[in-house]
């Protein structure tokens, strides 16, 4: 039985183990593909990642470069993700990045997508060294910037045509959450 068929995965936010590297990966390039502009990422550029690439970015423990939390459905299956990535740089060690948040069309509007947000940085703040955590969100993705902004992100600047989607140039807004804030 794999770590997402467990039955304590039921309805729950957890962080993903190496078992769970292949429903990940179905969920992110589904994800990649339904929302080309949401993500810098496109689907070419992952689907031909061997598994093993998606098994190394979950990640072992908190000295790895990224933690992915995943949401699971009532039925036990990964309906939504969200990443941590760490800085290695020593004056910026302080610093983290969400990224990869996808929640699945069948998921929308239950709540997992916060959850997901709540749950990294509930992880961020549990590491002592981190005082933020940075993300981007395409411009006029008002429903990702929203949730973000529940859950304690601010605004601090627009990357201008950040990057190309069909031909079109997207801008990036990006965004910060204080760990030392309440939470959301």
């Amino acid at each position: 039985m794999s770590a997402s068929e467990n039955e304590n995965d039921r309805n729950a936010v957890r962080r993903l183990v190496a078992a769970d590297a292949k429903a990940y990966r179905a969920l992110m390039l589904d994800a990649y593909a339904t929302h080309p502009s949401a993500f810098t990422t496109t689907v070419e550029e992952r689907s031909g990642l061997p598994l093993g690439w998606w098994e190394e970015r979950l990640g072992s423990d908190a000295s790895e470069a990224s933690v992915v939390y995943g949401a699971f459905d009532d039925a036990g299956r990964l309906v939504g993700a969200a990443g941590l990535s760490f800085e290695a740089r020593q004056r910026a060690r302080h610093k983290a990045t969400l990224f990869g948040t996808a929640v699945a069309a069948s998921a929308r509007r239950a709540g997992f997508g916060r959850r997901l947000v709540l749950a990294v940085l509930a992880h961020a703040r549990a590491i002592e060294r981190l005082r933020l955590v940075q993300l981007t969100v395409t411009e006029g993705n008002s429903t990702a910037q929203a949730l973000y902004e529940r859950c304690g992100f601010q605004i601090f600047g627009v990357e201008p045509l950040a990057i190309a989607v069909d031909g079109a140039l997207l801008a990036k807004v990006h965004m910060w959450c204080d760990l030392r804030a309440s939470p959301a």
